[in-house]
């Protein structure tokens, strides 16, 4: 089974991302996949929750965190988290670059989607990549 939680300030792009990812041509990798889509009221977390409650709750239970671009602001952020803590068996972040882009074009987010999936089928030699971007 794969988990994605779904980062809380990206929530409409992934219902919209969901929708082409159960459409018939890509539905086939949705089960073979077995993916669960998890929002931070899912697993207990706030939509406030830092950047480093996220990312060590991801690395615990082995969900992918799929988020936005996210920079390295503050010592807590994601990107800090990420260069202070990964380690050759993290899972790896999924950013999408413009996660804006996902409502003003069909391409843009099949390419998020096919991308994605990509990555998804050889996660197993994605442990500790640290970020991946989308697509």
């Amino acid at each position: 089974m794969t988990q994605l939680l779904v980062d809380a300030n990206i929530e409409g792009h992934v219902k919209r991302l969901e929708a082409r990812m159960k459409s018939d041509y890509w539905k086939m990798f949705w089960d073979h996949l077995e993916i669960t889509l998890l929002q931070f009221r899912d697993v207990g977390l706030s939509h406030d929750a830092v950047d480093a409650e996220v990312y060590h709750l991801c690395q615990k239970h082995a969900f992918y965190l799929l988020t936005n671009n996210r920079n390295e602001d503050r010592a807590d952020s994601l990107e800090a988290m990420i260069r202070q803590r990964n380690t050759s068996a993290s899972l790896p972040i999924f950013t999408m670059s413009d996660a804006d882009r996902i409502f003003y074009g069909n391409e843009y987010a099949e390419r998020v989607v096919e991308s994605l999936y990509d990555y998804l089928l050889k996660a197993d030699t994605l442990a500790g990549a640290g970020r991946i971007y989308l697509p």
